[in-house]
């Protein structure tokens, strides 16, 4: 298995699903919110995570908010962090790990 992965599978939201409930998902996670979820994606970029209690939400954990020489957790990982933004254009939840 490649060190990265894109999410997919049962583990990740159905694109469509996502999209639909952006404005749910944006008004139930504002910025500050902490949020704690499962890794279901890694880039060299940073990680995507399943958001818990929010099934249609995907958060992305980009590396240039995570604390200096912190390694990408791996795909299964729980971890928490806190909303620092919204990605309108591709509906994800924007975080910083950790919390």
């Amino acid at each position: 298995m490649d060190e990265y992965a894109w999410p997919a599978g049962s583990e990740a939201p159905e694109p469509e699903a996502v999209r639909q409930s952006w404005v749910e998902t944006v008004v139930a996670l504002p910025v500050g919110s902490h949020v704690g979820g499962e890794v279901i994606g890694r880039q060299r970029f940073g990680v995507f995570i399943r958001v818990e209690g929010i099934p249609n939400a995907v958060a992305l954990a980009e590396i240039t908010v995570m604390p200096r020489g912190m390694e990408l957790p791996p795909l299964g990982a729980h971890v928490e962090g806190a909303v620092i933004g919204h990605a309108h254009h591709n509906h994800q939840v924007q975080i910083r790990l950790p919390v």
